[in-house]
């Protein structure tokens, strides 16, 4: 029986802030939290620490100078922040974007997105208290941050889209490189396979755990792989091609049952 099932000890419930500045949430996040022993009994969210007044800074500049702020909304998704931004005033004003260019941001925003997953996945295992998966994510991850590095100068930050375009072409030495990292990810994903997805401890913890409806994940306005995570297989990339996305034939994962498992390992699927 549980402590929080004996109905003769006495318990006190606690109220704990987590965040925004605690190791779980750098900054961006807090939640006051209500604890009655180690059971959670009431949580209140507290948002918008990533609020930096970017439509007031707009105004002051002109289309061109805005390029490098959206890379502050999301420094973990930079190039698709800016992405979303230039192909924007590229609709407004009716530009045509050459094709070499939006071959080269596709590239570029997909090792973004993975960049981005292998953030979330390392991190998540590092709270679980997995230190060894959030080097071997980590370890990925480097090598795409050399690569943007390559390209653009930036390995976080890199101001690289154009509105028509891209700040420069791919160097001589980048798909080498890229060809390189790929044909070694398929070794990785068995690393972490065998020393993560596969490990009763992260079961244990993960499975049936935080279950989001479909039902709720659609009313809250769930997105991305969190929403495919709760079986909704909705990727805008093929509802609605943007850029030169109609050209390319993929599948997009699904998983059902909305548990914090399903959402980790949809992202390694993606």
């Amino acid at each position: 029986m549980s402590v929080a099932d004996n109905k003769f000890l006495r318990t006190e419930e606690l109220t704990l802030n987590m965040g925004p500045q605690h190791p779980s949430t750098h900054g961006v996040y807090r939640a006051i939290l209500t604890l009655d022993g180690e059971y959670i009994t009431g949580m209140e969210n507290v948002i918008g620490y990533l609020h930096r007044g970017m439509e007031k800074l707009a105004e002051a500049r002109t289309y061109t100078q805005f390029i490098p702020y959206p890379d502050r909304m999301d420094y973990a998704s930079a190039l698709l922040n800016e992405l979303g931004y230039v192909q924007a005033v590229e609709k407004l004003m009716g530009i045509e974007v050459p094709e070499r260019a939006e071959y080269i941001r596709v590239i570029l925003c997909e090792l973004q997105r993975m960049a981005s997953h292998m953030l979330m996945l390392g991190s998540y295992a590092l709270d679980l208290g997995g230190y060894t998966p959030w080097m071997y994510f980590f370890r990925d991850r480097e090598k795409i941050l050399d690569l943007f590095e390559m390209v653009t100068g930036s390995r976080m930050t890199p101001g690289y889209m154009r509105i028509g375009g891209v700040a420069g072409d791919l160097p001589p030495e980048f798909l080498p490189q890229l060809k390189r990292f790929m044909a070694e990810m398929p070794a990785s994903f068995e690393e972490y396979h065998n020393i993560i997805v596969g490990n009763e401890i992260f079961v244990a913890r993960t499975k049936g755990v935080g279950v989001l409806p479909l039902e709720k994940a659609l009313a809250y306005g769930v997105t991305g792989p969190n929403l495919r995570a709760s079986g909704v297989p909705y990727d805008l990339r093929k509802v609605a091609p943007y850029g030169i996305y109609d050209r390319f034939d993929f599948e997009v994962p699904v998983y059902y049952n909305g548990d914090c498992y399903d959402r980790f390992v949809i992202r390694i699927a993606e």
